[in-house]
């Protein structure tokens, strides 16, 4: 059987979808939803068969689809995600799950009330390198871990407006604060400091902070701290999670990581596509109802949302923050 998947979003995340699930055996995209009815079109060109819709609603009417990928900014979830549940429509969703915490409560609310295959792209957790680092941390205690997104501001109006984007730490540094969960452990306590530095000058209508660190206490008593910034030029940027052991030092950058340990430096390398194996996960699941492969799903990623809110209140107060159970 041919699964047909329905692509929410003309966006550069979109095709990277849409190209990998019409690479492969017995899944096609069968339709497309954009701002506009020509956005939509244009994309579904790409795909044969494929159509264009500008209403979410209509594409669901029109189409039996087995699938929806969601590519949307974080200001317009909410709403797609709870027709999908309604309908019994399974769902991928990219990060972030919103610009707040209220949207994705009462997503999982109902999710909770009426399940449905669905997975969150955190793809990083795919990486072959976060996989041997995980592995490699067995027989280990963490004392401290450090992360860092370093890199210049994208070049789209919404990521600029904190109403629209959430703040760099929640749209795009979300990443490092999902794999310190991933690697480390659940974390207890934020604190954190942003502040504008450049951007701002640079921009117009621009409400989101340029620089920031939020420092993190986990449950297990280790100490985080990871920082970001949007202020670099083009070409020029920083992606890592540091953990420091009582073995030594494990360093990771999306396609490397090196273990140091006394005398002995060791270096991985991975040029594997993350993208690739969250879809085949997903369309595992979808296919036999298997969704042991997929590594992120909702309730978990819910938890990285709350560590990322909870720095944005906590820059906002000056005051540290607890996460709640």
């Amino acid at each position: 059987m041919t699964l047909r998947i329905g692509i929410v979003g003309t966006g550069w995340f979109s095709r990277v979808h849409a190209d990998l699930l019409a690479g492969m055996e017995g899944v096609r995209v069968a339709a497309v939803c954009g701002t506009s009815e020509e956005k939509a079109l244009m994309f579904a060109s790409n795909y044969p068969g494929a159509t264009g819709y500008s209403r979410f609603t209509e594409m669901l009417d029109s189409q039996k689809l087995d699938a929806v990928y969601l590519c949307i900014p974080p200001m317009a979830h909410g709403q797609m995600e709870l027709e999908l549940i309604d309908r019994a429509i399974p769902f991928f969703v990219e990060k972030p799950l919103s610009t707040n915490l209220q949207t994705p409560q009462d997503i999982l609310d109902q999710l909770q009330k009426k399940p449905v295959v669905h997975a969150v792209g955190y793809h990083f957790r795919y990486k072959e390198t976060i996989q041997r680092l995980k592995a490699s941390l067995s027989g280990q205690t963490i004392g401290m871990v450090m992360g860092a997104w370093m890199g210049d501001m994208p070049q789209v109006a919404w990521w600029r407006k904190q109403e629209g984007s959430g703040g760099q730490f929640i749209e795009q540094t979300t990443h490092i604060v999902d794999l310190l969960r991933y690697t480390a452990g659940e974390v207890e306590e934020v604190y954190a400091a942003y502040g504008n530095r450049v951007v701002q000058g640079q921009y117009e209508n621009v409400t989101v902070h340029d620089v920031g660190t939020v420092s993190m206490k986990l449950e297990s008593g280790i100490i985080a701290t990871v920082s970001n910034t949007c202020i670099l030029p083009g070409g020029v940027g920083q992606v890592e999670l540091r953990l420091y052991t009582n073995n030594g030092i494990l360093d990771w950058s999306p396609d490397r990581l090196e273990i140091s340990t006394p005398g002995v430096r060791t270096t991985y390398t991975g040029t594997d596509n993350p993208y690739a194996a969250e879809a085949g996960a997903f369309i595992h699941a979808l296919r036999t109802g298997d969704t042991s492969r997929i590594l992120s799903d909702y309730s978990d990623a819910y938890k990285t949302q709350t560590v990322t809110c909870a720095a944005l209140e906590s820059a906002m107060t000056g005051k540290p923050v607890r996460i709640s159970e």
